[in-house]
């Protein structure tokens, strides 16, 4: 037996844990450095829309966006059905809201959330999501009911209820989360 067979196994279980301890954090900053999700968005950008037809409703300080809607700002792009664009008049129109319904898609670089209804406060910096919410990212996969997104923090947060729903939970789900993620074969 050579020498290094002979170590204690918890000599071995420490240095076995501290080698993976060490590559997991290695290969989280190395995703963290490469991502290009929805939660490292510049919330600040101009904001582009393309739309088969817009009301501008003065008195309301609001835009009504249907047919196909798309929003682009700075590789986040937002897809509906319908868009309320709420904004203030101060001299400059500041868009403050933007309620997305029918069928919303959310998407950057390799990360895509999709669901019933999202509302997007530029005030606060956050994108909430509901209903039979879907988001992912490369292979990896969560379901719940309700997505918020924290453009500041950078923090995303899925849980299985949508507020709002019927008894917390949004149609056909159980109230709690779901998904897959990949795992490295190498």
């Amino acid at each position: 037996m050579s020498k290094s067979t002979n170590l204690p196994i918890t000599s071995v279980a420490k240095r076995w844990a501290l080698g993976g301890f060490l590559g997991t954090i290695a290969m989280m900053g190395a995703i963290q450095a490469g991502a290009q999700g929805i939660a490292a968005h510049n919330s600040r950008a101009p904001v582009d829309f393309d739309a088969g037809r817009i009301e501008l409703q003065d008195r309301e300080n609001r835009v009504a966006l249907s047919g196909s809607v798309i929003v682009r700002q700075a590789g986040l792009t937002v897809q509906s059905e319908r868009m309320l664009v709420n904004y203030s008049d101060s001299g400059s129109l500041d868009i403050q809201r933007i309620t997305a319904t029918g069928g919303v898609t959310v998407s950057r670089g390799n990360e895509r959330a999709s669901g019933d209804v999202a509302i997007y406060d530029f005030g606060r910096r956050i994108i909430t999501m509901s209903g039979n919410v879907r988001l992912a990212r490369g292979g990896d996969t969560l379901n719940g009911g309700r997505l918020v997104i924290d453009l500041r923090s950078g923090l995303s947060s899925v849980d299985g209820r949508a507020s709002g729903a019927p008894g917390g939970a949004t149609e056909g789900s159980s109230g709690r989360v779901t998904g897959s993620f990949t795992v490295p074969q190498n």
